[in-house]
Parts: structure tokens; sequence; C-alpha cells
């Protein structure tokens, strides 16, 4: 019975589960870039980022789980001076 609402539910829909993504962050936020490493965060909209995390360069913001943008941050950062560069830490 479960399978068969499974594909249901798929017919109904045209998706499958593989096109289903995680955000990286959940609606009213944006997702943020540590200074000089690759840890991220989510802001809530309409708030400043945390000390020590700056807003990913324009065009370049990660928005589901192994996008291209989340794959690119995991080795690269953005320093102080707001330059893209590679991450100290991407080893």
């Amino acid at each position: 019975m479960a399978a068969a609402v499974a594909v249901t539910v798929t017919a109904l829909t045209g998706c499958s589960s593989s096109d289903f993504k995680d955000a990286i962050c959940g609606g009213g936020e944006y997702p943020v870039l540590t200074v000089n490493g690759t840890g991220s965060a989510c802001v809530r909209n309409g708030e400043h980022p945390p000390a020590g995390y700056t807003r990913y360069p324009e065009g370049k913001v990660p928005q589901h789980v192994d996008d291209k943008w989340d794959v690119y941050w995991r080795t690269h950062t953005v320093d102080s001076n707001g330059r893209i560069v590679d991450a100290p830490d991407a080893g």
C-alpha cells in the first residue's frame, strides 16, 4: 500500500525523490560565510551577519546542499578585504 501511495504522489507532483534538495537556509533566512574559513551560518532576513561572517558575493550564493556554489565554497573563502581566496583549511 505504501508503495502505491508513493507512486501516486510522484505521478501527481511530477517529481521524484531525487528532485528534492535540502536548502542551505530556511525560509526567511540567508546564508553567510566565515571570513577566512569555510564555515557558514544562516541569518534572519533583515539582520546583519554576526562578527566573523560576511555575505556571499552576489551571484555566488549557495541555495541548496551540493549545488555549484556550495561545492565551490568548500575550497574558497572571502578574506578580510572582501577578496575571494583559496580557503586556508581546504587541505
